[in-house]
């Protein structure tokens, strides 16, 4: 039986660690508090993340619970490893906690109060993170993310004269560099000076990679200010200078369009995003705003503007993977403007990517139901109850889903792919089907869905549609590895086109060289062929890469046998045995330790089938 061969998921973020030179320049500090030098110390000692995690692991319990271990409770040292340990699981909640009790007994402590400061600013505990803020800064006025937040404490509240000096006096490195003039732009449009917040922008436009962003603001701050032409010059300078249109863009320039009436050169505008960007979820949901809500300003004042640039910039952080900076910003840019859909659904992707589900699902269910984007959040909610062993109320949400909207296959994409999932693969067969007949014309975005649908087809036996399902994939989407690799291996699995099929995986490992499972199908395919030195070589590559992978093992024992390798073949079929295959893989393989490669399967390699 072929196994699964989708793509297994992801990594997640790296924790990041402070700097130890950072660390140890605190360490030396002159009159430093015995306290103080004692989380320095333990810095500076438990500092990898593999110290911290061992650490945590001799303090047991203790380091697990924060409810649990007055003597942890009362000891610096103890809550500095349990809050390292924490922050190295991306559990920032506690982390903020253990943290926090470190600087009630010793207030003094810069790094562990900006850490402190960071966490609670990653959960959304603004008040909490204002507060420490302030600290961060008296200690030190030129930290740039502690005197930002304060600067956006202020435009929420109007003082926009305190938020303008703040940023003015700020040095311009580091994330200030281009923080700094998007929010000093937007304090000053809340003084009034229009002219002035868009010379504060002007140095965006020296930056590689921030050109866009100083355009959209200049747009967004020519709209406030009712100057309508030269908001669109700078939206159009955006979407033909080559660069990528996102989202964001095409929403403000639409609106712009259809304030003017110029409807169809907005569609137009949409149409392009679609080829750009085939695979958006929330292309479709944008899409439904503009057409049935009448035109409105995008930005209402400074606070709003100001949550645009938060947004912008935290947008750009994740992408660059500096997931808590980003988490930081678009927090900050939800504070200025709560309901902000896009930035509620990219605080909410973040925490999904730190798998804290639970949370990323109270972010997703804050966002208005009647937002267009309320759709996208609740097919991620389906999806993360479903990794959180909740199947059957992901199926449930889906099912209510599919039903609302007759003509959205979506739903019942997703709805597919948990039960394919949970190998349920008659009901994944009738999901991908409901969905594909609410296709209206098979584009080339839809190879994914022929491909899921296929593999159902060919786990449910029923390989004559799942062959037809797979070869329509790869004319939309030729050199798509995964297509390429499950058809091929299919096909060699059978004996079936073993020339065709082994030039279709070898596509796929040119395309794909570190795909462990796809350099394994590349040996069984060299193996069916007769070239046992080829599999073999293949094979050992295909194991070293999936090590743990029971059926890659019991192929590289199968090859090693044709070669003459028999105790090596042995070797790898017991350690087959003991990665506990499926039962009538475990069941072949038990026959080969007794009896050596069964006469059928070498009977079966060699020809072209």
């Amino acid at each position: 039986m072929i196994r699964s061969r989708t793509p297994v998921g992801r990594l997640d973020p790296a924790a990041s660690s402070e700097p130890a030179a950072k660390t140890a320049r605190w360490a030396r500090r002159q009159a430093i508090p015995f306290v103080q030098r004692a989380v320095a110390i333990a810095a500076i000692v438990f500092l990898s993340v593999g110290c911290a995690n061992e650490v945590a692991g001799e303090l047991g319990e203790d380091a697990a619970h924060v409810d649990t271990g007055a003597e942890l409770k009362r000891s610096i040292f103890g809550n500095y490893l349990a809050g390292r340990h924490a922050q190295v699981q991306r559990d920032t909640a506690r982390a903020a906690e253990f943290f926090s009790n470190v600087i009630e007994s010793d207030p003094g402590a810069p790094e562990v109060l900006r850490a402190t400061f960071f966490m609670r600013a990653m959960e959304g505990e603004m008040e909490m993170a204002f507060a420490l803020a302030r600290r961060v800064a008296d200690l030190d006025a030129a930290d740039a993310v502690a005197v930002i937040a304060l600067a956006v404490n202020d435009i929420r509240a109007g003082r926009f004269a305190a938020a303008e000096g703040r940023l003015a006096d700020l040095p311009r490195e580091g994330i200030a560099s281009f923080m700094v003039p998007l929010l000093r732009s937007w304090a000053l449009v809340g003084l009034g000076r229009t002219d002035d917040a868009l010379a504060a922008l002007e140095p965006l436009g020296a930056r590689g990679g921030m050109q866009a962003i100083q355009r959209l603001h200049t747009g967004l701050i020519n709209e406030v200010a009712g100057r309508t032409e030269a908001a669109e010059a700078s939206y159009r300078l955006s979407a033909e200078h080559g660069e990528e249109l996102s989202l964001r863009l095409i929403e403000l320039l639409g609106r712009l369009y259809q304030r003017t009436g110029r409807d169809a050169e907005a569609e137009a505008l949409f149409d392009r995003y679609r080829e750009e960007q085939p695979n958006s979820r929330l292309l479709e949901p944008a899409l439904r705003t503009f057409r049935q809500n009448p035109p409105a300003m995008p930005v209402a004042d400074a606070a709003e503007g100001a949550a645009e640039a938060l947004f912008a910039v935290a947008n750009a952080l994740r992408q660059q993977t500096d997931t808590d900076l980003g988490l930081i910003f678009g927090q900050l840019a939800l504070y200025q403007r709560p309901d902000f859909p896009l930035a509620q659904i990219m605080v909410a992707g973040i925490y999904e990517g730190d798998d804290r589900l639970e949370k990323s699902n109270a972010v997703y269910a804050a966002i208005d139901p009647a937002s267009p984007f309320s759709w996208s959040a609740r097919m991620r909610i389906a999806m993360n109850l479903n990794r959180l062993d909740k199947a059957e109320e992901a199926v449930a949400l889906l099912s209510q889903m599919a039903r609302e909207a007759t003509d959205d296959p979506a739903p019942l994409v997703n709805l597919g792919d948990i039960q394919r999932g949970k190998e349920d693969f008659a009901g994944a067969v009738e999901s991908y089907d409901g969905a594909m007949a609410r296709v209206e014309r098979v584009e080339r975005r839809h190879w994914s869905l022929l491909y899921s649908r296929g593999i159902a087809l060919e786990r449910s036996k029923q390989w004559a549609r799942a062959e037809t399902d797979f070869l329509k994939a790869l004319e939309l989407e030729p050199d798509q590895p995964y297509v390429l690799n499950y058809l091929g291996y299919s096909w060699v699995d059978q004996g079936a086109n073993l020339k065709r099929a082994t030039g279709m995986i070898e596509k796929a490992v040119e395309l794909r060289p570190r795909d462990g499972f796809i350099v394994d199908s590349l040996g069984w395919a060299y193996f069916r062929l007769g070239d046992y030195a080829g599999a073999v070589r293949e094979l050992e590559r295909a194991v070293e890469l999936r090590p743990q992978d029971p059926v890659i093992n019991d192929h590289l024992g199968d090859a090693y046998w044709m070669v003459g390798r028999r105790l090596e073949a042995q070797f790898q079929w017991r350690r087959a045995l003991a990665l506990e295959p499926e039962p009538d893989i475990a069941e072949a393989i038990a026959n080969k330790l007794e009896n050596g490669l069964p006469a059928s399967v070498r009977a079966n390699a060699g020809g072209d089938g």
